[in-house]
């Protein structure tokens, strides 16, 4: 059986797909990676305008030295309890470090 190309999700414009079929391998990594890091930036935001303050992490942020500077924090929700866990894309996966409880 042949390798078939993916079919594009219907949410997609088309001319963005088609703007992604132009690009090489390299440059669509690059647009995952910032679809990745823009879509954690606009969720962030929409939280911080619904007035969602339980979703502020601690102070002050320690970053561990193997995460990296581009990982951000969320909130995972793990047996009706809430932590934040550091998260950043490496390639293909989503890698996660434990930091925090929500609520000490």
């Amino acid at each position: 059986m042949p390798f078939e190309p993916p079919t594009p999700p219907a949410e997609i414009p088309p001319e963005l797909v088609e703007s992604l079929e132009d690009c090489s391998p390299t440059q669509l990594r690059e647009a995952a990676n910032y679809a990745f890091a823009l879509a954690t930036y606009r969720e962030r935001e929409s939280r911080l305008d619904d007035g969602d303050s339980g979703e502020a992490p601690p102070e002050p942020i320690s970053r561990p030295a193997e995460v990296p500077a581009k990982a951000s924090l969320t909130t995972k929700t793990i047996n009706e309890n809430r932590y934040y866990y550091w998260q950043w894309r490496e390639g293909d996966r989503v890698k996660s470090k434990y930091h925090a409880p929500v609520d000490e």
